[in-house]
């Protein structure tokens, strides 16, 4: 690797942090890289954050510090308060610095006074022993909605605003304090600003030269086994994927029974996350089907390219090298005796898709594309490309096509700056956390721990993340499409089987598109929709 060229500070974050570099901790080694596993076993993160990051280096953030370290806070000072959004005065802060982290010199101390004003206390590490909480309390501490208690994105996004304002002492502060609270241990709250610190340092290392982002612990690095048993019970714990699945495979059934010839070949292009776990229930379905199933059923996958499963890949897109759900999927459709058939483009580049690529078996064919949380992550560079892609699938003549996608209002054009961008997908993050809180009942999961380490990708991820609906649908429409509603069966198959979910979880139909919204706690999370291509012979599709 070249050397990074000298008087550069645009391109290059750290020459602008000068002579405060040796207050930081060492994390610009990714010291949270946590290696390889072998076998069925998982690699399991050591309790004590601390004690790697400051065992990692002799220059560690504490030897660093120009007094004499303090001692470890005790349980007592180590409780999470109720009242964890207390505005910082002077006395508060120099309590916090005491009591949570190393001490630092009186001068030092004035210029993080000076650089921190208005921003909440967050509550002092607790030990790892007092972080575990039951299945009430999980949905509780969070506050839900209510940003005060929300304190990881309260030090996350004026971290991310200070690098932007190239403001040393400020963002200096805020990575000392997210190191001394950051724990995949902890509550959402901890484990957020866990991963929120390891992206700004990866943002900080990376725009200075620096090593890559660790990929551990994430899909692509996990056991194929571990990894289909755990998106097994999170769909079965969380509707975060489940309700999207759901309402596409009854948008499939609603689309089949529309057709003149409904005995044609069913084929299906899946660009989605599912990684073949939607199908069977779609299968079953098939089979309760008037007149039974078609007489062929084909899946054509779309795999993201092999090379990139690093963090710049979509967040959920990328399963383990070795993971293939193809042998399990035809075994169960020979049980219930449907003729399935599946293809896969491996290695594939979504940019390149064109009709040929697509091998029909007969011109009677039904085609429904199942496009779901990938397409946002296409031509990251220059989102309106995605019009261009949107309209290679137009040329595919399909029956219909399936959307959902996050509904985040941030895309590469729109941020503006990276505090920006990162505190939008810091929040849609906390979502994330926060519902896997209750859904995992609080407990400590290697399970969780993989499906939150995948999720927080997008924190790094190129392209992340997503346009609001109004975008797609604007989109949609511009490539050759027009949008159907929802029908009366989907909706209530997916709110019934809702139901089964924590009742934070909410689906709400918009009147105005016809979309189904599925919310958290008030906040929406993703948005389905249901396309077909226009008939430019009736006028009226144009509206």
């Amino acid at each position: 690797m070249e050397e990074p060229e000298p008087n550069t500070p645009s391109d290059h974050i750290l020459g602008w942090i000068g002579e405060s570099i040796s207050y930081f901790p060492t994390f610009f080694d990714d010291p949270y890289d946590t290696g390889d596993f072998s076998g069925d076993s998982w690699w399991v993160q050591p309790q004590d954050l601390d004690q790697e990051l400051i065992g990692s280096s002799s220059n560690s953030f504490n030897a660093a510090m120009p007094t004499t370290t303090a001692a470890a806070p005790t349980p007592t000072e180590s409780i999470v308060s109720d009242q964890s959004s207390i505005p910082l005065d002077s006395t508060k802060k120099r309590k916090l610095l005491d009591n949570s982290s190393p001490k630092v010199s009186r001068k030092n101390t004035n210029r993080l006074e000076d650089s921190t004003a208005g921003v909440a206390e967050p509550p002092a590490r607790r030990p790892v022993a007092n972080r575990r909480v039951n299945n009430r309390s999980a949905g509780n501490s969070s506050n839900g909605n209510n940003k005060e208690g929300r304190w990881a994105e309260q030090l996350l996004s004026p971290c991310a605003a200070a690098i932007t304002a190239r403001n040393p002492s400020r963002v200096q502060h805020f990575l000392y304090v997210l190191h001394d609270l950051a724990s995949l241990n902890g509550d959402a709250n901890h484990r957020l600003a866990f991963h929120g610190l390891r992206a700004l340092t990866h943002h900080l290392s990376s725009s200075s030269g620096g090593s890559g982002f660790s990929t551990s612990n994430t899909f692509a690095a996990s056991n194929p086994k571990f990894f289909r048993d755990s998106l097994i019970r999170f769909n079965d714990i969380n509707p975060w994927f489940r309700i999207p699945n759901n309402v596409a495979n009854s948008s499939i059934l609603q689309i089949l029974a529309e057709q003149k010839h409904p005995t044609n070949t069913l084929h299906i292009l899946d660009i989605g996350v599912s990684h073949g776990l939607q199908w069977p229930t779609l299968l079953e379905e098939l089979t309760r089907r008037t007149g039974g199933p078609p007489p062929l059923v084909r899946l054509t996958t779309v795999d993201p390219p092999t090379g990139n499963r690093n963090s710049t890949a979509a967040p959920f897109a990328h399963g383990p090298q070795d993971y293939d759900f193809s042998s399990k999927l035809l075994g169960y459709a020979k049980d219930i005796n449907i003729n399935l058939q599946i293809d896969r483009i491996e290695n594939f580049h979504l940019q390149n898709l064109n009709p040929q690529t697509i091998k029909s078996s007969s011109e009677e064919e039904t085609l429904i594309i199942c496009a779901q949380f990938r397409l946002h992550n296409l031509n990251h560079t220059n989102p309106d490309e995605r019009t261009e892609f949107l309209k290679l699938l137009r040329g595919l003549n399909p029956k219909g096509l399936i959307l959902s996608e996050n509904n985040a209002d941030c895309s590469c054009n729109n941020c503006g700056d990276f505090a920006t961008g990162f505190s939008r997908r810091v929040e849609n993050l906390w979502r994330f956390f926060d519902s896997t809180s209750i859904a995992y009942k609080g407990r400590e999961s290697e399970e969780r721990k993989m499906m939150e380490a995948e999720a927080a990708k997008m924190l790094v991820s190129v392209g992340e993340m997503s346009e609001k609906k109004e975008k797609w649908s604007e989109r949609m429409k511009s490539a050759g499409f027009r949008r159907e509603i929802f029908g009366e069966e989907t909706v209530d198959g997916a709110k019934a089987l809702l139901r089964k979910y924590d009742s934070n979880w909410e689906i709400r139909v918009d009147e105005k598109d016809g979309c189904v919204g599925l919310f958290w706690k008030g906040e929406t999370v993703s948005f389905c929709s249901l396309w077909k291509v226009i008939d430019f012979g009736v006028e009226d599709c144009l509206v």
